[in-house]
């Protein structure tokens, strides 16, 4: 079965999404330390969630990358994955959509929320022909993050690192069975419009 060009998929439930995020030790302990994102994690910086656990691993290289060595998974609230694809704008111009350049350059500026589709990963890592989101908060989106959407907070760090460790040593069946199990997301129509999913 093709697999749609921008379609979200994730770890879901009725309530809640689970998204990914890397971060050096001193941040990603402090934050398991107490169950929410706290100093030295930056309010005043952009944050990037990612729903795919695959994209997650490319961009941390398995947890292995300096910076990136502690990888959570972050289960916040529907409605706030929801609140943030709506008041998205999209990283980069898009000729198929109605706003022109230059109200697009206003929208960049202005929106708390950017979304950015990159080429989904293998279980190998090589990039695909569909895409996966990104979705860059920051502002009131990251404050709104922090202190409302936020449900839980896990260490999936031994599970990046044994899923690698599978496929180092060519158990690729064995690394495929423990990925997380996503979903096509179901968006509204109007979110689905507004960051350009299908």
């Amino acid at each position: 079965m093709t697999v749609p060009r921008h379609q979200i998929r994730a770890a879901f439930t009725d309530d809640t999404v689970t998204v990914y995020q890397a971060y050096p030790p001193e941040i990603a302990g402090a934050a398991l330390a107490a169950g929410r994102f706290v100093p030295p994690f930056k309010r005043e910086r952009m944050t990037w969630i990612k729903p795919s656990f695959r994209w997650m691993m490319y961009r941390c290289g398995w947890a292995l990358k300096p910076g990136q060595e502690r990888v959570l998974a972050v289960e916040i609230s529907r409605a706030g994955f929801e609140w943030a694809l709506g008041h998205a704008c999209l990283s980069s111009h898009d000729l198929r959509r109605l706003l022109d350049r230059d109200a697009w350059r206003r929208l960049l500026r202005t929106s708390p929320v950017r979304v950015q589709w990159d080429p989904e990963r293998s279980l190998r890592l090589a990039p695909l022909p569909h895409r996966s989101v990104q979705v860059g908060l920051s502002g009131e989106a990251v404050r709104r993050y922090v202190d409302e959407w936020l449900v839980g907070l896990t260490d999936v760090t031994v599970l990046a690192r044994t899923v690698h460790d599978r496929l180092t040593t060519g158990d690729e069946a064995g690394a495929a069975a423990l990925l997380p199990v996503e979903r096509p997301y179901p968006l509204p129509p109007e979110v689905a419009r507004a960051v350009d999913a299908d």
